[in-house]
């Protein structure tokens, strides 16, 4: 489990990433770097990383279901995943 100011932080650069996107787009079309530059860093979506929903676990992420695989599997053995079930041959 990630701790609340990770999962925080990472919420409010998805929230930047969105308001400034129009924003960034504009400039680089224009090719003006230098106003770009003055935007906020974490307003570029580089800086993004896929974190689980529910946990904020950064690794091991099925974008999918926008959940960890350690997650995915519990939900699914619960049956809380629609459509999904154990493979066996």
């Amino acid at each position: 489990m990630a701790k609340e100011s990770i999962k925080a932080r990472s919420r409010k650069r998805e929230r930047l990433v969105e308001k400034y996107a129009a924003k960034r787009a504009a400039l680089k079309e224009a090719g003006d770097y230098q106003a770009l530059a003055l935007l906020p860093r974490n307003s570029s979506p580089v800086r993004l990383h896929n974190r689980c929903m529910i946990t904020g676990r950064p690794r091991g992420y099925m974008r999918q279901f926008g959940i960890s695989r350690v997650l995915f599997r519990k939900m699914a053995l619960e049956g809380k995943i629609a459509g999904v079930t154990k493979a066996s041959w």
